[in-house]
């Protein structure tokens, strides 16, 4: 048995999705339905969330590569998702896991110092102050997702406390650091990727950051089977917010 949560939905060959950082599995649960035809799609809830143990002292993107290879034995899936944080955690499970397909949605892989770090100090510092909406406008802005500034902290101060999605964000706000210093000790040159043995699907939009559109194309021209889909409209969150049925008919294309 897994040591993670999952969720089920569909028929079909399995699929596993592995979410990205400050995500829960129901936050895919339009993409998992708008597969469901084709698949028996798995979300997995990570680690820090729901049912699913904490990250404990020992975490690091290895516990989460063992996680995703559980669920992917006690399934018998062979299709793998990983969107984000999820999509650096689906890499690695290649590396070390047969796979028929491997997906990722701009995962969040750092090639030689290219991920972001300037607002990680003060992030941490302000959520161990207790000053969440605050860290949180850090935390997206220093990423570029948001503009910062005093009227973005107190739209986020409402929303974790009167709106589900905030409140969903503010309990996962811990996993934060530690998934973002699994992601730096990654860190490489990418030539790794190219032991990369599954047919791999990279997909990305027009309108994410463009630390996370960099990667793309140096990791299509590494991975042996990869083919890079870019979709100028989309963004970031296009699986889980913005347009999850446009990415499962991606995936399922």
């Amino acid at each position: 048995m897994s040591s993670v949560d999952f969720l089920t939905v569909g028929r079909g060959p399995g699929l596993v999705v592995i979410p990205g950082t400050t995500r829960r599995a129901h936050h895919y649960g339009a993409l998992a339905a708008a597969l469901s035809d084709a698949y028996t799609v798995h979300v997995i809830e990570r680690r820090g969330r729901g049912a699913s143990p904490p990250q404990g002292p020992g975490y690091g993107l290895e516990q989460e590569v063992s996680d995703a290879i559980e669920v992917l034995d006690e399934t018998g899936s062979a299709q793998l998702f990983g969107h984000s944080f999820g999509g650096l955690v689906a890499l690695h499970v290649g590396l070390r896991h047969e796979l028929d397909r491997l997906i990722a949605y701009e995962p969040g892989v750092s090639i030689s110092g290219s991920f972001p770090i300037g607002w990680l100090d003060d992030f941490e510092q302000l959520l161990g102050r207790g000053r969440t909406a605050t860290a949180a406008v850090k935390f997206l802005g220093g990423l570029g997702f948001l503009p910062r500034g005093p009227h973005m902290v107190a739209l986020f101060w409402l929303s974790g406390h009167l709106t589900a999605d905030g409140k969903d964000l503010r309990a996962v706000l811990p996993t934060v650091a530690p998934e973002t210093h699994a992601s730096l000790a990654a860190d490489s040159d990418g030539t790794r990727y190219a032991a990369i043995t599954a047919p791999t699907l990279l997909l990305g939009g027009g309108r994410s950051p463009g630390f996370l559109q960099e990667v793309l194309p140096a990791l299509a021209e590494t991975i042996p089977q990869a083919k890079l889909v870019m979709t100028p409209e989309m963004d970031h969150n296009a699986p889980d917010l913005g347009a999850p049925a446009t990415v499962a008919e991606l995936i399922r294309a």
